[in-house]
């Protein structure tokens, strides 16, 4: 289904989001950052918006990975409601732009020299026919893992697992420890995020570009993707049974409190201890997955800007500019546990795990190791993602023999391409 079928169909739930109009003043944002964590990166945007004199119409909505955002959003924009700015993804902003709703930031791009900063990998989605229509807010990745210090040294686990098999081990001796093993939230999007980072750990990079991003059909069905099938469904059996539907926030909770050992999560979820006050080091600590180091697997949180009319451009401008100014970006990503979408961004402010991530991002830049993340919508459009989903869901809740997963995934990509 297209984007303006879509957008049709959204009609019937655009009574719903009618807002008053939106003040000369203001900015209206759509967005999903509901979390402590997210709530509270967010707000130093706020503050420094209200510094300019510009005010924030909030319009959060829940749901992580923002499927519930772009429903919404479809709704808000047939009722006639264009926001200033939305949150959005990898390929979704494609999508918009292809529609041609979305504002030109070149000029602004220019002046500010947004070209020079910004890693090309980002500024692929970031423009559209060569023209800025985002601001890169951040660098997420998400092959990452995030482990409660307690329960690591109740274990006597003392460095990161280098390997799956070592992961296997560590997770053995949680479940013996009476600890749950690995923090899950049983959501089709945190189930493919684990995913992405598993295929790389078992086959490395090359193998994960080649089935992901070039879509090659006999790597999609190979051994190699069978293996990495079995992988995931063994660590399945490390998740507690109650974590079916759980949110990602409550999956890193209990690895905060040290209930569980590890949660693989992409960096959003450093924002969650740094909610709680807790320190890398003392009481958490941040590996890439085994086997992934060198490479960073990303996702950008973008600020698409929807061309409004002349008397909403200035404060839209301003958010632009905000957005992209370095010390908002070190002020907002020390918060939020991202790194900034900039390269010059200095790692003074960020905590360890802030300084690996900057390092990592910089290293895999320069060698072209910086991928996107099939999971988070950078890898593929929508129809692919959604079919990697399914695959890799049925696999974790088993309904699915991972032995039968890599022909599955074959099928169900051709059917969505």
């Amino acid at each position: 289904m297209t984007l303006r079928t879509r957008l049709i169909a959204g009609v019937a739930l655009a009574a719903a989001f009618v807002m008053p109009a939106v003040a000369a003043d203001e900015v209206q944002m759509v967005h999903w950052w509901t979390s402590g964590g997210e709530a509270a990166a967010l707000n130093v945007l706020k503050e420094n918006l209200a510094k300019e004199n510009v005010s924030w119409k909030d319009v959060p909505i829940a749901g992580g990975g923002g499927t519930q955002a772009m429903t919404s959003l479809r709704a808000m924009v047939t009722a006639g409601n264009v926001p200033t700015a939305v949150q959005m993804l990898g390929f979704d902003i494609q999508d918009w732009a292809a529609q041609g709703v979305l504002a030109d930031l070149n000029d602004q791009a220019g002046k500010e020299g947004w070209d020079k900063v910004v890693p090309a990998a980002l500024q692929k989605f970031a423009k559209y026919d060569g023209k800025w229509v985002a601001a890169p807010v951040n660098v997420h990745s998400v092959n990452w893992i995030w482990v409660s210090k307690s329960a690591a040294d109740k274990i006597g686990l003392k460095a990161a697992p280098a390997n799956m098999d070592e992961l296997f081990a560590a997770l053995d001796k949680a479940k013996a420890a009476g600890l749950v093993p690995l923090a899950m939230g049983g959501q089709p999007w945190q189930e493919a995020t684990l995913f992405d980072s598993v295929v790389i750990a078992t086959n490395g990079l090359d193998f994960y570009k080649k089935a992901f991003l070039d879509l090659d059909d006999a790597t999609l069905k190979s051994a190699g993707m069978t293996k990495a099938f079995q992988n995931l469904a063994k660590m399945s059996s490390y998740a507690d049974p109650a974590y079916s539907g759980r949110d990602w926030n409550l999956a890193t909770a209990m690895v905060v409190k040290g209930d569980a050992l590890l949660q693989v999560m992409g960096d959003w979820a450093k924002g969650e201890f740094h909610a709680a006050n807790k320190e890398p080091g003392k009481d958490f600590e941040c590996y890439r997955f085994p086997g992934t180091q060198g490479d960073v697997i990303f996702n950008s949180d973008m600020f698409v800007m929807f061309k409004v009319g002349a008397d909403r451009r200035a404060a839209q401008a301003k958010l632009a500019s905000a957005t992209l100014d370095p010390a908002f970006q070190s002020s907002f990503n020390v918060v939020k546990g991202s790194v900034p979408a900039r390269t010059d961004v200095p790692d003074t402010a960020f905590d360890a795990c802030g300084k690996k991530g900057i390092a990592d991002l910089k290293e895999a830049n320069s060698k072209g190791t910086l991928l996107g993340s099939l999971a988070q919508g950078y890898g593929q459009p929508a129809a692919i993602k959604n079919a990697y989903y399914d695959v890799v869901t049925k696999v974790f809740h088993g309904q699915l023999k991972a032995d039968d997963a890599a022909a599955a995934l074959s099928t169900a990509i051709a059917a969505a391409k």
